[in-house]
This record gives structure tokens, sequence and C-alpha cells, in this order.
């Protein structure tokens, strides 16, 4: 059976519909749920074996990315979440929903602590919104969502992107293999620079320690096809985006 999927969307998030596309192209059976609904009744997720917080603008940025949902989880339905989460099901979190993700303490969760906030995605080192391409290199080998891959190149869109944590959390990420994703050089840039935000240690993505929930900065649902490649005109490049993988990894783990 296809692996259900619930793409959230609502409150300023806007990149619902690539996300739930990006999902059924790889395989699997995907509905939105307006995120209000998924807070008044949490019990509806255990109908799910995904769920997706896409990016966006969630409450238009103005409250701090991703903070005021994150507290919203935290109060409301954390427990329900665990449950989901200790059942061997999925969460991935892009751009806003990575943040969602950190506020609610569901990332980097180590020792198994829920609602345990440990790390933030802050304003960008220029103090400005940040929109372009990146190259990415996976680093750990225990996410699920970064399985086979070794390169990625996807757009990013954020003004507060900066991933921030303190000394002993960064050692305990490397040592338990939690760091999925980094900036790293590429041709192309011209001036611009690799680290879109000046991110810690140069740090795009994480997982928790199941490899089963995973947060990014950088948005693989905009590039699902190749005529999203800002060059797709220029190059020959494969039907498929590369972002697809990532979704088809999450799809391909309940086979």
């Amino acid at each position: 059976m296809k692996p259900k999927v619930m793409v959230l969307y609502g409150e300023g998030l806007n990149c619902e519909k690539e996300t739930e596309h990006s999902f059924n192209t790889s395989g699997a059976d995907t509905k939105r749920v307006l995120i209000q609904d998924m807070v008044k009744n949490s019990k509806m997720i255990k109908d799910y074996q995904i769920i997706a917080f896409p990016g966006g603008f969630l409450h238009g940025d103005s409250l701090g990315a991703g903070r005021l949902m994150g507290a919203i989880i935290r109060k409301y339905m954390l427990e329900d979440l665990q449950r989901f989460i200790e059942d061997d099901r999925l969460v991935i979190g892009i751009c806003n929903g990575f943040q969602v993700l950190a506020h609610a303490g569901l990332l980097p969760r180590l020792n198994g602590r829920y609602g345990e906030r440990k790390i933030t995605l802050t304003d960008n080192g220029c103090g400005r919104f940040r929109d372009y391409w990146v190259h990415l290199k996976t680093e750990s080998e225990k996410c699920v969502w970064t399985k086979g891959i070794e390169r990625l190149y996807l757009p990013v869109r954020h003004g507060e992107g900066r991933f921030v944590t303190d000394g002993d959390t960064l050692k305990s990420l490397y040592e338990q293999d939690l760091v999925a994703l980094k900036y790293v050089p590429g041709d192309g840039l011209g001036d611009l620079p690799y680290n879109p935000n000046d991110s810690q240690d140069d740090i795009a993505g994480i997982c928790d320690p199941t490899g089963r929930i995973f947060g990014l900065m950088p948005h693989p649902e905009a590039y699902n096809h190749k005529t999203n490649h800002p060059r797709w005109t220029r190059e020959e490049l494969p039907e498929e985006g590369l972002g697809l993988q990532v979704y088809k990894n999450g799809v391909k783990y309940f086979e």
C-alpha cells in the first residue's frame, strides 16, 4: 500500500502544492490538511505514515519564523506527535517547517527528550532575505531522507535560516551522526556566498537520533522536475529533479 502523507497548509505556508506533488510523484497517497485542523484534532495524525511541514511565510514570519507554531505544538499536541514518532513513522520540515520542528523541540531530540529546544534558526547573517540556489553535501548515514544521496543542488529562500546552537549540542550532533546536510562551495555562484545565512558549521539540515525526523532549510520540493532548474534550457538534465530523491526515500521507507 502507498504510505499516507499529511502535508500541512495555511497560516502563511505556501509550498504545500509542490510538496504534495513531490510526494505523489514519488508514489505516496498525499492529502493537504489545514494546520488548524491538525492542532484541533491531533488524533488524526495516527491515520498517516508521514507528516510534512512545508515552507512558506508562516504567520508572515512577523512573530519570528516558526516560533508561534512551535509553541502551539509543544502545548497542544506534543504527546500525540511523540506517539506518532515512536510508531516508526516519518516527519519532514522544510524551511519554515524546519523552524517549527526546532522550536517545538522535535529536533534534534537528543536523548529522546521531546519539547527541549537546543537549536534555533535565526536571522541570516547578512541581515536580509536570501533567494538563490545552493550546493549541498550529505553528511549523515543515519538520516532516512538522504539515503543514497551524495550531493544536492536546491534553492533557498528565507530571511531566518541561520542555524545556531551551543558547543555541547553541536558536539552531540556530530557524535550521533545527526548533521544531515551542509552547504558547500560549488560552481556558478559568482559573488554569492555558498553558505547563504552564515549557519554555524555550514549546517543546512539535521535529523533526530532515529534518522526519521528531518529538518532542512533548502527546498527539495522546488526541484522536482528539470524545468525547475535555473539553467534547464541551457543544460542537458534528467527529467526528474534532484530534490525528488528526498521524497522517494521517505516513501521507500515503508515498502
